[in-house]
């Protein structure tokens, strides 16, 4: 299968539908007031997807690109509002990573892999296996300091035919990978139950992965922080957050180290210690989530059906 580049046309240019202000929206800490109030518009960008993951913003492009991974699609979104396929059809890709030089890295349910595309290139497989095994379905995955790829390798994609293949594990542990580009060695950093999103905190010194097999009826729901040294290994893993409902599946860091994770019902903000700073109440069930726009202030979400966003104040 090749991957058609014809930027089909998915949604026209205009704005935004407004979904009116957040009455659900909890307010712990006089901080997050000075961000987001009552009144803070929530914004319907794009719907019609069928499971919205692995949003990017791609400031070069002044775009927003994510992936629906069911309907096979890697889309963009554009300010003044229209939508077009960049990859169609994909391996089921879910998360997505930009990195500096413009290539983009893509985690594929489909083909069990990382993957990389170039603009008007289709998506080449980079890592398929690690130690004569292949990866079980790489979920999420971020860029890391000289030059590294971040990603996570959970089963989620070789248990639902909906997302993926119908595989049995080929690996004995579901874990964390550094990839250093320049040398290409893959490194296992961390084994969890089914790690799920991750994300780096400002200064790179913390790495949190949300850990989720409560999805697929296990135990776990909650996000795990670890210290990272200067030579990128972990230590001091440690329970930072567990949600009530659901999983906390995507997460994004602002620059203040506050963390954004999705959950069931909503978006949880916590500060850097895990201390909860207030929860967002959507109306639909997000996936995931990044910051974006020309001033990094607006909150983007991915939900299965809908694209969502919210412009924060500072």
């Amino acid at each position: 299968m090749k991957n058609v580049l014809i930027g089909t046309f998915l949604r026209r240019a205009g704005a935004p539908r407004i979904l009116g202000i957040m009455p659900g929206l909890r307010i712990n800490d006089p901080l997050l007031a000075a961000v987001l109030d009552f009144d803070t518009p929530l914004l319907l960008l794009h719907e019609g997807t069928t499971h919205g993951e692995g949003p990017v913003w791609d400031a070069e492009g002044n775009r927003l690109i994510w992936s629906d991974v069911i309907s096979r699609r890697l889309m963009a979104w554009h300010p003044d509002g229209h939508v077009h396929t960049v990859l169609d059809p994909t391996w089921f890709i879910n998360g997505n990573a930009l990195l500096s030089d413009g290539t983009m890295a893509h985690c594929e349910h489909g083909r069990r892999c990382i993957s990389v595309s170039h603009p008007g290139k289709e998506a080449l497989p980079l890592i398929t296996h690690y130690q004569g095994g292949r990866l079980n379905a790489p979920n999420d995955i971020v860029a890391g300091p000289h030059d590294t790829l971040w990603f996570t390798d959970p089963v989620f994609g070789i248990t639902s035919p909906r997302e993926g293949y119908i595989a049995d594990p080929e690996l004995p542990h579901r874990s964390v990978y550094r990839y250093h580009r320049p040398s290409a060695t893959l490194t296992r950093m961390a084994d969890l139950d089914q790690p799920n999103g991750l994300a780096f905190s400002p200064d790179g010194h913390t790495l949190y992965v949300s850990d989720t097999s409560r999805a697929i009826g296990g135990a776990t729901h909650a996000i795990q922080a670890f210290t990272v040294a200067e030579n990128g290994t972990l230590s001091e893993e440690h329970p930072f957050y567990s949600v009530e409902h659901g999983i906390p599946d995507g997460l994004a860091v602002d620059q203040r180290g506050w963390i954004w994770t999705t959950s069931e019902t909503g978006i949880h903000i916590l500060d850097s210690s895990g201390c909860p700073l207030g929860f967002i109440r959507l109306p639909y069930t997000p996936t995931n989530c990044t910051f974006g726009g020309s001033d990094n202030r607006r909150l983007f979400i991915t939900c299965n059906q809908h694209l969502l966003a919210l412009d924060l104040r500072d």
